[in-house]
């Protein structure tokens, strides 16, 4: 289990991604069952103290947990719970991403928002990763987030944010289903559909 939190400011708003760094710690070996359900899921506790989006949904300031949904498809299915787990908020598409160095510490990136909306996570890698996840904004999302930090951004039709929406339980869960199905594309700063691979990375061939 890994925790963040991360703290907004004026200087960190003109970046275009932002990396949470701060404040992290694991597991201790005296847990060891508990931390290797941890590295399956990926559980990350995460402490904003200014509001975020998220795709499909906006999260006041506050704690969240995230944490991979099984899944055996080649997409990767995010929750994020409030920070007991009592309650699922979103169920969020993502593609896998590369690095060639993995991070030794949890990192939380975000697009560049203006400074009265709030700004949007982009990824999330775990420490030790290579591969993290790039999330996935329903298309009319994706495009403005695009235009307005410049960027290619990923994206899927605006029907999937019902889906993102529902109570899943499980990878089998319909809507979780339909997300894993979906077309996922990229949009352009000037709102033109680009390939996915322009977006995320992928490991360099041997």
């Amino acid at each position: 289990m890994s925790l963040i939190r991360f703290s907004a400011n004026g200087k960190q708003r003109l970046r275009a991604v932002v990396f949470a760094l701060l404040s992290i710690s694991t597991l201790g070996l005296a847990l060891t069952s508990k931390a290797a359900a941890d590295v399956m899921d990926k559980k990350t506790i995460v402490t904003f103290n200014a509001p975020v989006e998220i795709p499909g949904k906006a999260l006041p300031a506050g704690t969240y947990v995230f944490k991979l949904l099984d899944s055996q498809s080649n997409r990767t299915i995010v929750q994020v719970f409030d920070k007991d787990e009592k309650q699922l908020i979103a169920t969020i598409l993502g593609i896998p991403d590369y690095r060639m160095d993995p991070p030794d510490k949890p990192i939380i990136g975000f697009e560049e928002r203006p400074s009265d909306t709030p700004m949007a996570v982009k990824e999330w890698f775990y420490p030790g990763d290579q591969y993290g996840v790039q999330f996935v904004y329903p298309q009319d999302r994706a495009t403005q987030i695009a235009k307005r930090t410049h960027q290619n951004v990923l994206s899927m039709r605006n029907d999937m944010q019902k889906n993102m929406a529902n109570p899943a339980q499980s990878a089998n869960a319909p809507s979780v289903q339909q997300l894993e199905k979906t077309d996922v594309t990229g949009v352009s700063p000037s709102g033109e559909p680009v390939d996915v691979n322009s977006i995320v990375k992928s490991r360099p061939q041997q």
